[in-house]
């Protein structure tokens, strides 16, 4: 007992996280001279979904310890509030288009502080996340089958390799909870790299990946892959903006592994407007084909990949036209009422390829966010619990400085691959209708 009291540490309830880390981030990143600043605003509404998350938490907690299920007014109550607080942050990121002017306000803690408590924050939860009983972490929403089908897959190899692991938990185990690591250590280093390249300042960067680890989201959901793996590859396709190939072949993975992502390609589209669109599209129907088609060929060779198709044709969640089965907000609610909300979120979303022109970074950021916010209000899986799907986007409206200069560079039509390859191949073409169809010889005269 002696030997392992020293690494016998755990996270506090989930309440008490809650009050921990609200007052640790105010503490570090409150402006207590510039008690109106939209920052000191900001980082108090981040905490604004907390509650409805705890209520959520206190019925599954009740029910489990009586051994019943939950009660569905329960549950609503919490989705209600997630859904309120969801719409905030979607209003909150449509009035980020209208700031231009943004005052530099430096955290509480200098640079070394804030990579040190980031760095302690990050094993600290790996810690926790390792010490979690795989029995009580079971998925929060419907996964992915490509990557259910990657992790077993990975484990099958892992285990050929290496054997079972000695303590008992399995190698599924220990490869969830390392690919789930390694997506949030690469969500903190693109919001480094993102405030040290793009925003001029590392210090912001750092910030916001100390108050990413920070928020009480992480520690709910720190496990859950679906919910952080497509969103760290968004992140670092913005890191990469300058890139549009290396860009859309990121997005194009993302959708490819979860189909939310896919939903951003106006607002991603719409920035490169003539300065590397066709480079982006290109990049993105490519690997997100290639994705889906491994996805198709993995689930084929086990025999489940007409299961799967059926399935997923006969879920509810994405069809605002039938009642969903899911557990959401709208349970219980007639499915007419979550028509019109999808139709305005459809609307919005083809609006974002037209609307602001041209963009910016700063549009890119809060236009991304707002997609992802908004899915949310319709979406009947769980529909607001998936803040990792969006946070880090959140954290970089509250960082930003004034972005009006961060456009992609401009594209000559020699440099743009996509164009020179079309030249190519249509000339290619030619030679070949040219060979197959000799030129018939003309008339005398």
């Amino acid at each position: 007992m002696s030997a392992s009291i020293f690494l016998d540490f755990n996270l506090p309830n989930a309440t008490t996280w809650f009050y921990l880390s609200s007052l640790l981030a105010v503490a570090l990143f409150f402006k207590f001279n510039r008690l109106l600043s939209l920052r000191n605003w900001d980082l108090v509404t981040l905490f604004l979904l907390v509650p409805g998350l705890l209520l959520l938490h206190e019925e599954y907690a009740r029910a489990a310890a009586e051994g019943v299920r939950p009660v569905a007014a329960r549950l609503w109550l919490g989705y209600l509030w997630l859904m309120a607080g969801s719409v905030y942050l979607f209003v909150r990121c449509l009035f980020d288009l209208a700031l231009v002017r943004r005052p530099a306000l430096d955290p509480n803690l200098n640079l070394a502080g804030l990579a040190w408590l980031t760095g302690t924050l990050f094993l600290c939860l790996g810690g926790v996340a390792v010490r979690k009983p795989a029995d009580a972490d079971a998925p929060v929403g419907k996964g992915s089958a490509g990557l259910e089908e990657v992790q077993r897959r990975a484990a099958e190899i892992v285990t050929q390799t290496a054997g079972e692991p000695i303590d008992g938990r399995g190698t599924r185990f220990w490869v969830e909870r390392a690919l789930a690591g390694a997506c949030h250590l690469a969500v903190v280093l693109a919001l480094v790299y993102i405030g040290w390249r793009h925003f001029q300042d590392v210090h912001s960067g750092m910030a916001a990946a100390t108050l990413y680890l920070l928020l009480p989201y992480i520690a709910f959901h720190i496990t859950q892959i679906h919910h952080v793996l497509p969103t760290a590859l968004l992140l670092w396709a913005v890191a990469l903006y300058r890139r549009p190939t290396t860009a859309g072949a990121l997005v194009g993975l993302a959708a490819g592994s979860l189909f939310f992502p896919a939903l951003t390609l106006p607002v991603w589209v719409s920035f490169y407007w003539r300065r590397g669109a066709r480079r982006f599209a290109g990049a993105f129907a490519v690997t997100m084909a290639l994705s889906l088609a491994l996805t198709g060929v993995l689930l084929w060779l086990d025999g489940q990949l007409a299961d799967n198709l059926r399935a997923t044709l006969a879920q509810s969640d994405w069809k605002p036209w039938q009642s969903p089965q899911a557990e959401s907000f709208w349970t219980g609610v007639q499915w007419a009422y979550r028509i019109p909300v999808f139709i305005a979120y459809a609307f919005f979303v083809l609006a974002t390829a037209f609307w602001p022109a041209p963009k910016n970074l700063a549009h890119l950021l809060a236009l991304l966010a707002a997609v992802l916010i908004g899915l949310q209000l319709w979406y009947a899986d769980h529909g607001g619990i998936y803040v990792l799907w969006y946070l880090p986007l959140l954290l970089l409206l509250m960082f930003r400085p004034n972005l009006s200069d961060r456009r992609p560079p401009p594209l000559e039509d020699e440099d743009d691959f996509v164009l020179r390859a079309g030249r190519a191949l249509r000339r290619l073409a030619g030679r070949a209708l040219h060979v197959l169809l000799p030129a018939q010889p003309t008339a005398a005269r």
